[in-house]
């Protein structure tokens, strides 16, 4: 069975097919009135995830609305669902805690710019709803049978909407894997707004285009891509390429990017960042994520209270391969699972990277997470925290990630995208891939392990 991918500006076009035009006898309805008065055949359990049913699976005594009168309950045990796997932009590397669900309502837009909030506005009214696990894989269950039933697959604000053309009741439909990878263009779907300045030290330009960005979406600031290019003394963008300066010395021009990604210049460069240290953290506050790598570092070391806290910037002596993958905590479990996976590394907790630097001795676990270390001597290699620092987590919505793990070497110039390599993802890539992502995803208790969102009745 396949699926065709097509931008959903409402639920309207499924709500007036067949499936849920017709609640009369024999239908998804009845079979919702028949569960109502305990006359439903064969036992089955449509199970917790659908809209007709609440925390702990009690059915709700309202009637259905849309789509969940097309949820229905199945004899022996079986399920309708959809399964598949979520991949990244460029379409081979599968995805970890991606969203997947079936809305009941309209899919709002995004908002534009920076909002302190956890998720990336999931809307819709969900009422079928599940995460991938650390092979992308995802298993949707108590899905609408019908014609048309729209899939959403979102992490952050990369989202794409898709439409199955039909889902047989109480049987497994696996989805293609050209229909579920994130969106390599707005066309496609909603991407973040990414800021991104260049670095000679460093070509995190490059791997955005790795990780599947397609070429058009790179802009100068006035351009309509999706990634903003200003030069930080690495490679230019044909044309005018704006002074990266021109990012961090104001906030509200910051709050207009969902993600700033800093690439590496090869020195702290201070002088055009030590006036706008408080823009910073001001963005990352306001729920602003923010990618930097090494002496980008000095939006943290130097930055104001609490920023300074969350690692010992001390220098540390260098370090050599392989570098240690930190399992004490979910996703960090999940990391070491996915390395595996997708080819990084043969031996589960341990990675072979290479043009690692040496800023950080180690991570305040008290604000910080560290990922990746180094165990002689004890470095972090890459780590991130949740801002406001030293909130709650319920009351947190801004990240920002230091890495010490480069994708290029020095002396990256010349222009955009000629300048970059075509070769396959390296191991670095690889495992940037993962964390980038994560970066995107819902900030949450880093304690406990991702949750698909609730179910919204509508």
């Amino acid at each position: 069975m396949s699926s065709i991918p097509r931008a959903l500006g409402a639920v309207t076009a499924a709500l007036i097919t067949g499936t849920l035009a017709n609640c009369g006898p024999g239908d998804a309805l009845s079979e919702f009135r028949a569960r109502e008065s305990g006359e439903e055949d064969g036992g089955g359990s449509g199970g917790s995830s659908g809209g007709l049913f609440g925390e702990g699976g009690a059915e709700s005594s309202r009637p259905c609305v849309g789509l969940e009168c097309a949820q229905v309950t199945c004899a022996g045990g079986t399920k309708t669902t959809l399964t598949g796997k979520v991949y990244a932009p460029e379409g081979t590397v599968p995805l970890y805690n991606a969203i997947v669900y079936v809305p009941n309502a309209k899919v709002e837009p995004f908002a534009t710019g920076v909002k302190c909030e956890q998720c990336g506005q999931v809307t819709g009214s969900p009422i079928a709803t599940a995460l991938t696990n650390e092979k992308g894989e995802f298993r949707l269950e108590n899905v609408p049978a019908g014609d048309n039933i729209p899939v959403v697959i979102q992490i952050g604000k990369w989202r794409r909407q898709i439409t199955v053309p039909k889902v047989e009741k109480c049987v497994d439909a696996p989805l293609p894997a050209g229909d579920t990878r994130l969106p390599r263009t707005k066309s496609e779907g909603d991407m973040p707004q990414i800021a991104f300045t260049s670095g000679s030290a460093d070509s995190l330009e490059c791997f955005l285009r790795k990780l599947g960005i397609a070429d058009s979406e790179f802009t100068d600031p006035g351009g309509n891509g999706k990634v903003h290019y200003l030069h930080g003394n690495g490679a230019r963008l044909a044309g005018a390429t704006p002074e990266a300066v021109t990012l961090w010395n104001s906030a509200a021009t910051l709050k207009k990017y969902d993600i700033a990604v800093l690439s590496c210049e090869g020195a702290e460069n201070t002088g055009d960042k030590a006036a706008h240290y408080a823009q910073m953290h001001e963005y990352m506050n306001a729920g602003g994520r923010v990618f930097a790598s090494h002496y980008h570092y000095v939006w943290f070391r130097y930055g104001p209270a609490p920023l300074p806290t969350t690692a010992a910037w001390n220098n540390p002596p260098s370090t050599a391969s392989p570098y240690q993958i930190d399992t004490d905590f979910p996703k960090g479990n999940a990391f070491a699972d996915w390395l595996v996976n997708v080819g990084a590394t043969p031996t589960r907790g341990t990675i072979a990277l290479e043009a690692v630097r040496n800023s950080v001795g180690d991570t305040n676990a008290a604000v910080a997470r560290r990922w990746i270390r180094s165990d002689t001597p004890k470095t972090a290699k890459y780590f991130s925290f949740n801002t406001p620092i030293g909130q709650p987590p319920d009351k947190q919505c801004g990240r920002a990630v230091f890495t010490d793990v480069h994708v290029g070497g020095a002396g990256v110039t010349g222009t955009f995208p000629t300048s970059c390599n075509t070769n396959p993802l390296n191991v670095n890539e690889k495992a940037l891939i993962f964390l980038f992502f994560d970066l995107s995803s819902c900030v949450q208790d880093e304690t406990k392990p991702p949750a698909p969102p609730p179910i919204i009745p509508k």
